[in-house]
């Protein structure tokens, strides 16, 4: 993967507080991956959890399911580590670098569903080649989900929305599971709102809701 630019950008933002500092010393260590990380099944994965609200919930909603969730800003990091030790949550386990980095080194056929909600969308032409949304990501996703395996991802921004949909169709091997308009424009029944989202609702912003199968 040493052939795809990162898709993130800063992995810092406001100082943390002490409390969050502690978090990132004494709970992140025994919940830290490495590629070679082998999960037991059923395995969901999240790449770009930001704050953490979406996997926190699924993982207590879902506690017979194993959870990966892949995060570079330490910020957010420590908010879902927050989450995690709130309602002592055992079924996560964190990735803070490239997601497809973590990929690589995992089984083919072992991952039951995706998540990428919200990415960066990097809206200059010039950094379109950072976006995760890829034909070299897709045929990785792919190789990595199971057979009936579900991606779903979810965006807040038109011009990404519409590049995700022609990278989807031309790599042409995942199927969309939308019926009708109201399958994209609505979001799934077992759904979780984040902050992002709220925020981008208050700014005028909808979000468009795709999910994919394998």
């Amino acid at each position: 993967m040493n052939r795809l630019l990162p898709s993130f950008g800063r992995r810092h933002g406001r100082k943390l507080r002490s409390s969050r500092s502690v978090l990132l010393e004494t709970a992140l260590p025994s919940l830290l991956i490495a590629p070679g990380y082998v999960a037991a099944a059923p395995l969901w994965f999240e790449i770009g959890f930001g704050s953490g609200e979406h996997l926190a919930e699924q993982a207590r909603r879902n506690p017979q399911v194993n959870f990966i969730g892949c995060e570079p800003y330490v910020n957010g990091m420590t908010t879902l580590l927050a989450a995690i030790q709130k309602n002592d949550l055992r079924n996560i386990r964190l990735y803070d670098g490239d997601a497809r980095m973590l990929l690589e080194a995992m089984p083919d056929e072992s991952i039951d569903r995706m998540f990428i909600l919200f990415p960066d969308p990097w809206p200059k032409a010039r950094h379109h080649k950072r976006r995760i949304i890829s034909q070299e990501s897709l045929t990785l996703f792919y190789k990595k989900l199971k057979a009936g395996g579900m991606l779903r991802v979810a965006t807040d921004h038109v011009d990404y929305c519409e590049w995700m949909l022609e990278q989807f169709l031309i790599f042409a091997q995942f199927t969309w599971e939308a019926k009708t308009q109201s399958d994209w424009q609505n979001p799934p029944p077992d759904w979780v709102p984040t902050r992002y989202q709220a925020k981008a609702l208050a700014e005028g912003r909808q979000a468009t809701f795709l999910e994919w199968r394998k």
